[in-house]
């Protein structure tokens, strides 16, 4: 069993290794892979926002992207192999495109934030073609229009620099027609590639810290947010936690 099923959400139980594999495999076979990740706030906010729940749960591969998401599935008995994190494989993915000569187009973030991504993909891995980008400023009547130049592009990688739900949204309404052979939301991972935020060091990230790493550089936007659903994250898996005991007891 690859899957396991936390809060109602289908994860794939999946090592950062073998999601690059499947990602080469539908590149080669040149059929559409979308994929989806989740962290302890969007677990929170998809059980209020019915259109961003179904635009996740309808992604090909649904990744746990937060350390804190990986820790409750080992608690309530639903273990999943390790974390895989958007901007890992994000960056995973343009490593072996630059090894194997993929075609990448960038879509999102401000013009300014864009123009410095492709140049930093130009630079860290100058075998990966970029077969186009667009900013993520755009109306939603737009995105068709929007799927079409992607598709005219030929593109094996599509990166979404969006902000949820926009790019969950846009993925489940307009992926299809992006014809792209993967399709991954990376949400803020352009502003740090283009060294517009700073990303966590690596023992931040490992003890689970990433969020406050951010929180700390940006207290007043997403202080209250983090607050907010880092404690409603934290009553889900303790009301789960003791569902499973007393499932457990009732059968003992």
């Amino acid at each position: 069993m690859t899957r396991r099923t936390v809060f109602g959400t289908t994860l794939d139980a999946l090592t950062m290794g073998e999601v690059v594999q499947r990602c080469v495999s539908a590149i080669s076979e040149r059929t559409q892979l979308t994929i989806g990740v989740v962290n302890a706030a969007k677990i929170v906010n998809m059980r209020t926002d019915a259109a961003l729940r179904q635009s996740v749960l309808e992604s090909d591969l649904v990744l746990a992207d937060g350390q804190a998401v990986v820790w409750a599935s080992r608690v309530l008995g639903h273990r999943l192999p390790e974390r895989v994190a958007g901007i890992d494989l994000f960056t995973e993915l343009m490593a072996t495109g630059s090894q194997k000569g993929y075609r990448a187009y960038f879509l999102g973030a401000t013009p300014e934030v864009l123009a410095r991504v492709l140049d930093e993909v130009r630079l860290r891995y100058p075998g990966l073609e970029v077969a186009g980008s667009r900013d993520g400023y755009f109306a939603l009547e737009e995105s068709e229009a929007v799927a079409a130049e992607i598709a005219d592009s030929d593109a094996d990688l599509l990166f979404l620099g969006i902000t949820s739900p926009k790019k969950e949204i846009f993925i489940r309404d307009f992926g299809a027609g992006t014809r792209a052979r993967i399709i991954h939301g990376v949400g803020g991972s352009f502003d740090v590639l283009a060294g517009h935020t700073r990303r966590a060091p690596v023992r931040w990230q490992r003890m689970g810290l990433e969020w406050l790493y951010r929180m700390l550089q940006e207290p007043l936007r997403l202080g209250p947010r983090y607050m907010k659903t880092n404690g409603r994250f934290l009553l889900l898996v303790l009301r789960e936690r003791v569902g499973v005991k007393r499932r457990i007891e009732e059968t003992t």
